[in-house]
């Protein structure tokens, strides 16, 4: 859908074709974040116009003023020494200790290893499960999902399967699970939860669903928390006190866990996150590891051979910085949690401003119940497919990635990002909004 030259545009029409002609469509269509936030950031240079971005999932809290650790002085003393691959002593003890006090989960140090970030941990989880059983070479992700990591899948070469959850709720996960599991070429599925971008959460039910079939096709579930604990409708903030965030690993140990640094802890610059997993399935021997690996022991090929021969390891500075901040949530002295509400409120007012000028709520329920307010949600405007919609908005001021990136059926959707929106911002946000539906009705 092109522009209407006649159509006066709060940002100038012809410098954001002009930006748009340049980074390209495609990257719009691909959901490419960095892409799009390069345009965006060429457009606000040339026009001096400032965009309300809502493209790039970052967090918009000022990080915690953490306490360092007291190893952190030592280790500078002898900087000289290699990170060890699977993390600190100091670290995984640490991480060990949030899982129990925050998903009342017990994983033992071994199998907790930091990764730069959780895109090298999907990275790892992919490269090693992938090798893991001979024909078992495909990833299923249970769609939406977040685009960097069907494009991971992609440049490593894996297979890939989907489907979009939406309609698959409750007992109904159970049937497309199985149908697409019991073609036996599955190594791992991946899902997130809250889920990027729709914000839908599975429930207790739903991952016994899954766990249980992981178990039957041996599967390795990969459990995607980067929102962790931010489904705001309960209280899981307090260390060792229930409630807690649901999670697979209490159902199978067929399984691994990422937790992100980026979004829980305003962490995003240091890249760092948590990779756990079963201590069964650390130990677990596959001989078809040995093709592809110096060893058929599972965690020891996803550390000595996916993580150390791709990063090989996390700086040590920012591993004891990891351990500072774990370390106050673990204590109760830094309720992490309470910090992230405030995308929750975000959400709330800005789906409100959406609705007055014309959108609809794409994913609006979560199950049977309403969608939770959250750092996502999601978009559409009558008479529009998700990627003309997000290149329309450049023209307003707004950016945003379409839906059809994300692997969603529902192409006519977009997906907003409520992070690093300031409340100060909202006014403009309306304003612009007004604009757009006052040229598109």
């Amino acid at each position: 859908m092109e522009i209407d030259i006649n159509t006066e545009t709060p940002i100038d029409k012809n410098i954001v074709a002009k930006n748009v002609e340049l980074v390209g469509k495609k990257f719009i269509r691909a959901g490419n974040t960095r892409m799009i936030r390069r345009m965006v950031d060429l457009i606000e240079a040339e026009t001096d116009e400032k965009y309300i971005r809502m493209e790039v999932g970052e967090p918009g809290i000022r990080p915690l003023e953490i306490e360092l650790s007291p190893e952190l002085a030592e280790m500078k003393k002898n900087v000289s020494s290699y990170p060890p691959p699977d993390g600190l002593p100091v670290l995984k003890t640490e991480m060990s200790k949030f899982l129990k006090s925050f998903l009342d989960i017990d994983i033992p140090p071994l199998c907790c290893i930091p990764t730069v970030g959780s895109l090298n941990g999907c990275y790892a989880s992919f490269m090693t499960s992938t090798k893991r059983i001979k024909g078992q070479d495909t990833i299923l992700f249970i769609d939406p999902g977040f685009p960097a990591h069907k494009s991971m899948a992609r440049m490593l070469g894996f297979n890939q399967e989907t489907f979009d959850a939406y309609e698959y709720r409750g007992e109904k996960l159970r049937a497309i699970l199985y149908y697409k599991l019991s073609k036996g070429n599955i190594a791992a599925l991946l899902y997130s939860n809250p889920n990027n971008p729709a914000w839908i959460c599975f429930t207790e039910e739903e991952l016994k669903i899954i766990a249980e079939l992981a178990d039957e096709f041996n599967v390795i579930a990969i459990e995607d928390l980067a929102y962790f604990g931010m489904d705001f409708r309960k209280d899981f903030a307090h260390p060792g006190a229930p409630p807690y965030p649901p999670t697979i690993a209490n159902y199978t140990d067929n399984c691994m866990v990422l937790i992100s640094s980026s979004k829980a802890f305003s962490y995003a610059g240091e890249r760092i996150a948590i990779l756990a997993l079963p201590l069964s399935l650390y130990n677990g021997q596959f001989p078809n590891l040995l093709e592809h690996y110096s060893t058929d022991t599972f965690g020891m090929a996803l550390v000595y051979g996916s993580i150390l021969l791709t990063t090989g390891g996390v700086s040590q500075s920012v591993q004891l910085q990891l351990t500072g901040i774990l370390r106050a949530a673990n204590e109760g002295r830094y309720i992490f949690l309470d910090e992230t509400k405030v995308y929750g409120e975000k959400a709330e007012i800005m789906k409100q401003m959406f609705i007055r000028n014309g959108f609809s709520i794409v994913y609006d329920r979560d199950g049977p119940d309403p969608i939770a307010d959250g750092f996502f949600f999601t978009v559409s405007y009558p008479g529009f497919e998700g990627d003309e919609l997000s290149e329309r908005l450049l023209y307003y001021g707004i950016s945003s990635i379409p839906l059809s990136s994300t692997g969603s059926l529902r192409a006519e959707g977009i997906r907003i990002c409520v992070s690093i929106i300031q409340k100060e911002q909202f006014p403009l946000l309306e304003q612009r909004l007004m604009d757009f539906q006052k040229d598109n009705v």
